[in-house]
């Protein structure tokens, strides 16, 4: 998965692949993602296919074609958050942080939030 790339689309059919738990056909897919896009059967085919050529997701022939992810949502958060601060914060949160709290982007609750979030999570 490191150094993989993910294009917007195609995480909108890893998210629906993830939300759904279970293997899914490209028109159970379709008709998923059709509830907020309306995206043609080419597309989405053309999308599942990219994400089989890069390793991501896996199909297994039933009666047609299912598809289920190869990496958990979870680990994907957390490279493309590792990515993230790395290309932009050189691998530091805390100036994230600092750029969120420059910016004006964190509300005082949220500070808050966070205050508490750390102390709870380091005792």
């Amino acid at each position: 998965m490191k150094d993989t790339k993910i294009s917007d689309a195609e995480l909108e059919i890893l998210e629906t692949l993830w939300a759904a738990g279970e293997a899914l056909n490209a028109n159970e897919i379709r008709a998923r993602l059709n509830q907020k896009k309306d995206w043609e059967r080419t597309t989405v085919l053309t999308l599942i296919r990219r994400l089989l050529d890069k390793g991501v997701i896996v199909q297994e022939k039933r009666e047609v074609y299912y598809y289920s992810p190869l990496v958990d949502r979870d680990d994907y958060v957390k490279e493309e958050t590792k990515s993230f601060l790395n290309k932009f914060f050189k691998g530091k949160a805390k100036n994230l942080a600092a750029a969120l709290l420059e910016d004006e982007d964190l509300s005082r609750e949220d500070i808050e939030e966070l205050r508490a979030y750390f102390r709870d999570s380091f005792r």
